[in-house]
Formats: structure tokens, sequence, C-alpha cells
């Protein structure tokens, strides 16, 4: 076990905890702004945190022993991990983006294409026990991996408290259960956009990242329709949320044979609908800490910010050349408000100062989502 092992009868303590380690108190969320969903089956405690904290960074967790969570999800990346695409613990190279974890429980679905990931603990599920590809590879050493932990004198303890009604609490369930109220409490509100809107800071934010959040919400480049909101991402639940809504667009990023067409096998929510339609369409995840989460897009083929305004300055991506050939600017499916605009030199460089301010420094340091095993 890679933890320092502790006498199970004696309490753990909970570093993140302010007060009672059997609540949890969502103080980081600004006045003003909703404090995230949480399904009535799994509510928030700081000993299931706590928990969730140590599996997630637990190569232990992988069926080789050679993984965890955390080898993808990467904190001073804002939970990415800086590759255009992930490797798994078998060495498969995983087809989408690993996607930053920053605010999470505010998010409607959870992967790039499917839209029926509504609970964190479902999605959890895919990197543990996919097999095409395999992540983490638990799939076939179930027995082994819960053995891992059930032998481990600080796990015992640490699941002991997370569930005290359970005689048995090492179990496949209560681990997706710790692993999801640990992502749902990663929440990233320090940034100097908000501490200049939420938090009364009138110095936190540059001139010229004033001006480019007043051209990002302008109708002439129609960023905001897509990412508008304290969020900034059109898939947002919250406590208050009444009608779950999901938010998947065509950004023009490929016209594959000028018929539409993505790449193989990321072809959008069309996988799941079966709808032509839907071609393409990926969800609009959320800018937060977005200078830090590069590469980009769904199978990370844009390196910089930059190039990601280029795109959408020209209305879609125009590929040259390979296999990929086309003009997304033509891409039948693509959304209306990638229509492109023109920006001066000083306007990109305000827009770009402006996504810069949504980089939350405090988030990617912060002790309550560290790596234990490092301290």
């Amino acid at each position: 076990p890679m933890g320092e092992p502790v006498d199970a009868s004696v309490p753990v303590e909970y570093d993140a905890a302010p007060v009672d380690p059997n609540v949890f108190v969502w103080d980081m969320v600004p006045e003003g702004l909703p404090k995230p969903f949480v399904p009535e089956e799994n509510p928030m405690t700081y000993t299931k945190v706590e928990l969730g904290r140590y599996l997630f960074f637990d190569e232990q967790l992988s069926g080789n022993g050679t993984q965890s969570c955390g080898s993808c999800h990467e904190q001073e990346l804002a939970f990415a991990d800086g590759i255009a695409l992930p490797i798994g613990s078998t060495g498969e190279v995983v087809p989408r983006n690993s996607l930053g974890l920053m605010n999470v429980a505010y998010h409607t679905t959870f992967t790039w294409m499917n839209p029926e990931f509504h609970d964190l603990r479902t999605q959890i599920q895919v990197p543990l026990f996919g097999e095409f590809p395999v992540e983490l590879g638990v799939s076939g050493n179930d027995e082994e991996v819960l053995m891992r932990f059930s032998i481990d004198p600080d796990y015992i303890a640490r699941f002991a408290a997370a569930f005290p009604d359970e005689a048995d609490p090492i179990t496949f369930g209560n681990i997706a259960k710790a692993l999801a109220s640990f992502v749902r409490s990663m929440v990233s509100f320090d940034s100097p956009y908000d501490r200049y809107s939420y938090k009364g800071d009138t110095t936190a934010m540059s001139e010229s990242a004033l001006r480019g959040q007043e051209l990002f919400f302008e109708e002439r480049i129609d960023c905001h329709h897509c990412h508008g909101n304290f969020h900034f991402s059109l898939n947002v639940r919250h406590e208050n949320t009444v009608f779950i809504e999901t938010g998947f667009a065509n950004n023009g990023l490929y016209n594959v044979g000028n018929n539409g067409s993505y790449p193989a096998p990321s072809e959008g929510l069309v996988a799941i609908t079966e709808r032509i339609q839907d071609r393409g369409k990926m969800r609009t995840s959320s800018l937060r800490n977005v200078a830090i989460t590069g590469p980009y897009m769904h199978d990370g083929s844009i390196e910089t910010l930059e190039e990601v305004l280029d795109m959408y300055e020209r209305g879609g991506r125009f590929v040259t050349s390979g296999p990929n050939v086309g003009d997304g600017r033509d891409n039948p499916f693509k959304s209306e408000f990638v229509h492109g605009f023109v920006l001066t030199e000083q306007e990109r460089a305000d827009v770009l100062a402006f996504l810069e301010s949504l980089t939350d420094e405090t988030f990617l340091v912060d002790p309550k989502f560290s790596n234990p095993f490092e301290q």
C-alpha cells in the first residue's frame, strides 16, 4: 500500500474538515452564486471527500497498479494532463482529450459525447471498468483491486469513517461515491475574474482583460452563447436547477469529405442519438482555467489558445492535408454562433487576456485537492 498504515481503531484525521467531518460546507462558493447539485443518495461529507482524495491519487486503483485517476488529471494543470490524448494503464490510447475537473460539480453531463451521464458515479465507471479502450483496467482484476484496500489498515479506517452504517464498506459502489464526492468538491472561484465579479476586488482584472470581457459578451463574436454564464458552459446544473439541460455543439473543427463528418471514433453526439444533424456535436466545456488546460478540443488537435481564437475568427478550421482534409467553415451541421468575425491585434490580445483572467491559481496548489502520497 502507498499510504502509511494506521491502527483501524484510531480515528482518522481529516485536514480538509474545519468543523464536523460528517458534513460538508460549500464555503468556497461566492455569495450570490448557487451551490452545486448533490444527489440525495450520495450526500457530501468531509470523510467521504478525503477518502476520495486518497483513492483518486492511488495507483492501487488500477488493475496493474501503474496508474491513478491523477495520472491523467494533474492538479497544476487544473486536473487536465497537458497532452492531446491520454494513455491508459495498459498502454492503449484514449480517443478523447482529458477534461479539466475544476467545477465539475456544476456540469450537467461529464463526457465529450454522451448526454446520458448525469451522475458522477456513473461516469466514474468508464475509466474504472471500460475495456474499449482500457483506462484504469479494473475489469478482470476486480477482486485483486478490492483486496488491496481491504488489507490496508489506513483504508479500513477511512472507509469505515466515510460509510459508518455499513458492515463491509469497501466496495466499488462506495469507491465511486467517494471519488464522486472528491471530484465534486473541486470548486474553483478565486480567479481574477471571480475576485472582480463576485468578491468586490476592482483591481483584480487588468484593463485589457476588462476590454476582452466586453468583447466576449458582444454579439459580434458570440462567445457568450455557448460560454456565457458563471460556469462558462451551456452545461450547467446546480442546487436550484429544475430541468436538466445539456449543451452540445458542432464548432466547425472538421468537415471531412465536405459532408459534415468528424474523424472516427469521435464523431460526436451522433454516436448516441444516431441523428445525422448531431454529427460533430461535442459538449460545450467550461472555460474556467482554460489558459492552462490545453491542448484543446475533444481530440487535443489545437495546441494554443491563440490557434483556438484563429479558428473561431475564421468561422471553422481548414484542414489542408492528411486524412481529415476539409473546410470546417462549410460544415453543414456547424453551430450558427460559429460565424466568424474580425478582430484587431489589440482586440485579440484583450480577448486572450480575459480568458487568462479565468485562471484560478489558488485552485492549482490548494492542499485540499493535492496528492496525499506526496505530502
